[in-house]
């Protein structure tokens, strides 16, 4: 009880400064910023919609700055247009809205009230470009702005220079999602640690047993059209595959994310 208090505190903090662009003293950076050094990011893939439970902790409405925000029940359907910012390197390894870490090099994405997780498509209506993400932190709290794009995402649709950019956002839903309600939530959920994508099945084999050894945990490999995935796992709880992802982080592999599946 004492542990998920504090984890409940830890998403609290971070879901209110987490997208709003104020600065404070858990981040080791005052202001945002792109990587120093990017790495490449041509095989990172668009998100693929599927079912997932929504967060427990990340679809109650809250109020921030005076402005009461209502997290919408049923998402199908629904569309908007306005600005796209994007955010990077002072969140990355931070907390999100619904208690994942925040991974700069992922596809993903914050909103306002779309309930968590959600699958977006952003077309950048400036240059034509178009993406999915998943949802799955809030903000961004500047008028106007109506989505805040992870880096790769900024990225891929073109906004990391011009900073901003005017899109159109659609969500996606799978269609048992369709059928959720933002209050169906539970805890059966395993946890996968995505490390890399790449179209040589061998190396990725070969990687999946090595890593597989070095951080005593099972893995799986599966097929997307080209390319092969190594996915670590399945671990139990959210809280163990955000420490796998720092440990994968912190040596050599900054584009690890997390991936939920249902038992």
């Amino acid at each position: 009880m004492r542990t998920a208090k504090w984890l409940w505190l830890a998403v609290a903090i971070s879901f209110i400064a987490g997208c709003s662009g104020n600065s404070g003293s858990r981040y080791s950076q005052a202001n945002d910023s792109a990587p120093n050094k990017v790495p490449d990011l041509a095989h990172v893939e668009d998100a693929q919609p599927k079912y997932e439970p929504y967060s427990r902790q990340g679809n109650r409405d809250y109020k921030l700055r005076g402005q009461e925000y209502r997290i919408i029940t049923n998402a199908e359907g629904f569309t908007q247009k306005g600005q796209a910012s994007w955010y990077g390197k002072k969140f990355h390894g931070h907390l999100t809205s619904n208690g994942e870490t925040y991974d700069m090099y992922s596809m993903s994405a914050a909103h306002k009230t779309l309930p968590l997780p959600s699958y977006v498509e952003v077309k950048n209506l400036d240059n034509g470009r178009v993406t999915v993400v998943r949802v799955n932190d809030r903000g961004p709290f500047h008028p106007g702005r109506i989505i805040d794009l992870s880096y790769a995402a900024a990225n891929k649709l073109g906004v990391v220079n011009s900073g901003v950019a005017n899109v159109e956002i659609r969500v996606l839903t799978p269609e048992k999602q369709a059928m959720a309600g933002v209050k169906d939530t539970h805890g059966d959920d395993l946890y996968f640690v995505q490390v890399l994508a790449s179209g040589d099945k061998a190396r990725v084999e070969s990687m999946g047993q090595q890593l597989s050894k070095q951080y005593d945990v099972g893995y799986r490999t599966t097929q997307s059209r080209t390319l092969h995935k190594l996915q670590l796992g399945p671990l139990s709880n959210a809280a163990l595959a955000n420490g796998l992802i720092a440990k994968l982080h912190r040596e050599g592999f900054p584009t690890s994310f997390l991936i939920t599946s249902q038992r």
